[in-house]
């Protein structure tokens, strides 16, 4: 299963302009609110989230509606300005690799709409503060009446592969030894096709021709669509853009197996197991066999 996928939130809509239900949620003995430090989440023993009661939640602070979870309302709160909406610690990256699936799948949720309302405290069409409505699914000018909506940026994610191998590459901020799939911001007036095509030939310099979608995955840091690709490349001469990459190579299918196994000796350190870059791998290495 993709990282971040599936969820098992009820996430009500239709009572995100209901104020009795609502108010009933919120009433509920049963409500859950998530209990998160700096964007982060708290694990118990067995690498679940924390939840608290809903009145542990100061009073002048507002909970974010996430929805129900077998009939339990469960809520989440931006309750400070400290965490960085792109980092990842290693506490968190080992707190991702050991938690279930449905639980990382409200997390995403959980931390992408409490730092959308962290960061967009005012109106991008007057500059006015605004407030949140729609159980907080919305922000709301009170000077222009401009309605302001939790967005999701569409990533495509990609793999170019010629003659047997895909292309990898890396970043200098990575890890050492860390290699993955091309990524890169779809721009406005681009399809996807387009895309995947304009951002290896940006950052690889190597042409891509045909391109078919894999899967997709919503991605927390701060609030993305990954979108996952292959297209086939025209030829394989690298012509490395630096700015973007710090080295970028073939891989064959032996060496990509070797590192999503982990194994002793790869050539490189395969993505984190939640990353959709993982199971692109994973789902190209399957294609070959």
């Amino acid at each position: 299963m993709i990282g971040f996928t599936g969820g098992t939130l009820d996430r009500a809509d239709r009572e995100r302009d209901d104020p009795e239900a609502l108010a009933a949620a919120l009433a509920d003995p049963r409500a859950r609110l998530l209990r998160l430090r700096a964007l982060e989440p708290e694990v118990d023993a067995h690498g679940r989230i924390v939840w608290d009661a809903l009145d542990t939640l100061p009073a002048e602070v507002a909970p974010l509606f996430l929805g129900y979870d077998a009939g339990v309302p469960r809520f989440v709160a931006a309750l400070d300005a400290e965490g960085s909406p792109v980092s990842r610690s290693p506490g968190l990256m080992e707190a991702l690799a050991a938690m279930p699936a449905a639980d990382a799948a409200t997390y995403a949720a959980a931390r992408s709409l409490a730092d959308w309302h962290r960061r967009h405290r005012f109106c991008a069409n007057c500059g006015t503060g605004t407030e949140p409505f729609r159980a907080g699914w919305a922000r709301r000018c009170p000077a222009c009446a401009a309605q302001h909506f939790p967005r999701t940026d569409p990533v495509v994610i990609m793999l170019a592969e010629y003659d047997g191998r895909v292309l990898l590459g890396r970043q200098a901020s990575w890890a050492p030894g860390r290699y993955s799939a091309l990524a890169g911001f779809v721009e406005v007036g681009e399809s996807l096709e387009e895309a995947v095509r304009r951002e290896v030939l940006e950052e690889a310099g190597v042409p891509v021709g045909a391109v078919r979608y894999v899967a997709s995955q919503p991605w927390p840091f701060p609030s993305q669509l990954m979108l996952a690709c292959i297209g086939e490349a025209l030829d394989d001469r690298i012509r490395l853009d630096t700015d973007e990459l710090e080295d970028a190579f073939w891989a064959t299918r032996d060496e990509v197996a070797a590192a999503l196994a982990r194994a002793e000796g790869a050539r490189f350190d395969a993505p984190p197991d939640y990353a959709i870059a993982y199971s692109l791998l994973a789902h190209w290495l399957d294609t070959q066999a």
